[in-house]
């Protein structure tokens, strides 16, 4: 079974627009890939919840969604290692691995999800281009573009 690791903003998307999850499961049917988080994903989305103040129905929705996911844990040391190897590539610092691009300063909670996208040997969905310069290098990513 292929593990996919959901970014934190497709899970915002998920949340607004929930017939986007229909969209997600067609394309990734449950009978080939187990759809995965990381804890730091559940921190970001319930404290962007918090900004946005969100009303009950919506902190509900969010609830039942994440109880969908496996949420991975990030204590891992191999977690931490790639994290580290992830951010001295970024920052075009990592041995033997040079950067096409100038370096890039990706957000730290960026960096947990990547490592741990790269441990499962997953792919990333996102929407986020700020992972572009890890695609195919660390981790496949399917920059996903839903339909309203």
């Amino acid at each position: 079974m292929k593990h996919l690791l959901l970014d934190t903003n497709i899970i915002i998307l998920l949340v607004r627009q929930p017939k986007s999850l229909q969209f997600l499961s067609k394309k990734y049917p449950q009978s080939q890939y187990t759809l995965t988080i990381s804890i730091v994903t559940e921190g970001e989305i319930k404290s962007f919840a918090i900004q946005q103040n969100w009303g009950m129905g919506k902190l509900k929705t969010l609830d039942e969604l994440l109880s969908q996911f496996l949420v991975l844990p990030i204590q891992a040391k191999s977690i931490i290692d790639v994290y580290a190897e992830i951010d001295a590539y970024s920052q075009g610092k990592l041995p033997n691995k040079p950067l096409n691009n100038s370096a890039r300063n990706m957000g730290k909670n960026d960096l947990w999800i990547a490592a741990t996208t790269k441990v499962i040997n997953g792919t990333l969905i996102t929407t986020d281009l700020d992972f572009s310069h890890l695609q195919d290098i660390f981790f496949p990513i399917d920059f996903l573009e839903i339909e309203s």
